[in-house]
């Protein structure tokens, strides 16, 4: 039997443990450290993420079977080097492999090395050879920072000068701290998004459904770069043929390549793709379960989803542990009222015990905290609804119903999460007032 413990806070955190938790094979799950919402489902134990002998000494004493490492800053810091070195199963890239996301430029070099198709690209340390360096490329210009802060690094303007302020903001003036301290311009790819997430042990993999995500604040794919306001799964997109060239030709050869460096990558490999005319292109590596794709995904998982992950960490997947469950998911965010520039929490959500009692709807906790008797808002993206149904249209329509049956005050969602290319958008919503609640926070499909 598995004992497992979950490392991170998020809604994607509670979307694996609240599937790992439906495994027969699995006797217990713990999250570290968790939340409020999370605590509805699993045990949550406080501790640092990143504090490696706190999670060891966790790990012995709840004598669990595997740690799955949730967020990329903890992989970044070796926390799967220091587990790993203390004999404890761990599902997650060590800190070399986790390259592949914790520099865009590291995975930029190793794409090429590859032959994986991806956008051409030029990195520049110093404000000159960045702005030189524009001129390479026609506008819109896609301008990052090479380094890791929380999936806001990213310009996409046809202004030339928002283009040299965000090169300046991160070069001279330290907008993302270390992580702004080389820059990476890029051409711009048009077509479709995709994530598809490969469970890997360095060599064998096994594909999870496709997904979409929303990253844009605003409905229509304006605003903001966020770190998500939703996402469906499967992805339509994402053809069988298609997906198996994905296999060949991006997850295959790039698993090759780390083990050619010394630094085989056993985890997640998460591509975030663009579906141009010309096929599909690399936008982004991550090395850990997308959010708030997961949150999608999860539903749609069937089979041993443990026994995947502990086969993965021990070398020895066996891709046929899992299968995929018919039908659709969608999942949106509610967030605070002004993320993401001000991600500042105070807002109130009530009815969510209601939604977490619906056969057909989970309710993943991230930015959320029990105070009073109620869920209120502490920061950025609160919770995801997600719901399930035969088609997208069909889980689209039960989510926003959903949401439509919430109260409380300081939050909103993006009203257009899988809503069809061509179609009518649901329509942002936000909330006014205030109620108190008395809510579960756990999920559901029970």
């Amino acid at each position: 039997m598995h004992r497992i413990l979950v490392i991170g806070s998020g809604g994607r955190e509670h979307a694996l443990a609240w599937r790992l938790a439906r495994d027969p094979s699995v006797e217990r799950v713990l999250v570290a450290p968790g939340n409020d919402g999370i605590a509805g489902a699993a045990t949550c134990i406080p501790a640092d993420e990143r504090d490696a002998p706190a999670i060891a000494a966790i790990a012995r004493r709840e004598r669990v079977t595997l740690v799955v490492v949730g967020p990329e800053g903890p992989l970044a810091a070796g926390l799967a080097n220091a587990l790993r070195a203390e004999g404890i199963a761990v599902f997650g890239p060590d800190r070399a492999a986790a390259a592949l996301e914790t520099s865009k430029w590291a995975a930029k070099q190793i794409m090429t090395e590859a032959g994986i198709p991806t956008a051409r690209g030029r990195a520049a340390g110093t404000v000159a050879e960045a702005i030189a360096a524009l001129d390479a490329f026609p506008a819109p210009w896609v301008v990052k920072a090479d380094g890791l802060a929380a999936g806001k690094v990213v310009l996409v303007s046809s202004v030339r000068a928002e283009a040299e302020a965000f090169i300046r903001a991160c070069l001279e003036h330290g907008r993302f701290g270390v992580a702004g301290g080389r820059v990476v311009i890029e051409e711009h790819l048009a077509g479709e998004e995709a994530s598809v997430m490969a469970v890997t042990d360095g060599e064998r993999f096994a594909l999870l459904p496709p997904a979409r995500d929303y990253k844009r604040a605003r409905d229509g794919d304006h605003g903001a770069n966020t770190g998500g306001m939703g996402a469906y799964a499967p992805s339509e997109a994402v053809t069988q043929a298609l997906e198996d060239e994905v296999a060949r030709a991006i997850v295959a050869p790039t698993l090759a390549a780390m083990r050619r460096r010394g630094t085989p990558f056993r985890g997640t490999l998460y591509a975030g793709l663009m579906l141009t005319a010309a096929g599909a292109k690399v936008i982004e590596f991550n090395v850990r379960f997308g959010d708030p794709e997961t949150e999608a995904v999860m539903p749609l998982v069937e089979g041993a989803f443990a026994d995947l992950l502990a086969g993965a960490a021990a070398g020895r997947l066996d891709p046929g542990a899992v299968a995929r469950g018919r039908g659709a998911a969608v999942s949106v965010a509610i967030v605070a009222e002004g993320y993401p520039e001000s991600p500042g929490g105070g807002g109130v959500i009530v009815g969510l015990e209601a939604l977490a009692a619906d056969e057909d709807l989970a309710v993943f906790h991230a930015g959320t905290a029990r105070e009073n008797g109620r869920w209120v808002v502490r920061g950025g993206r609160a919770a995801h609804i997600v719901a399930r149904g035969a088609t997208r249209e069909a889980a689209r329509r039960r989510a926003y119903q959903a949401i439509a049956s919430l109260g409380g005050s300081g939050w909103r969602v993006r009203g257009d999460i899988a809503v069809p290319a061509a179609g009518p958008g649901a329509g942002g919503a936000s909330r006014g007032g205030a109620a108190a609640a008395t809510a579960t926070g756990g999920g559901s499909w029970r």
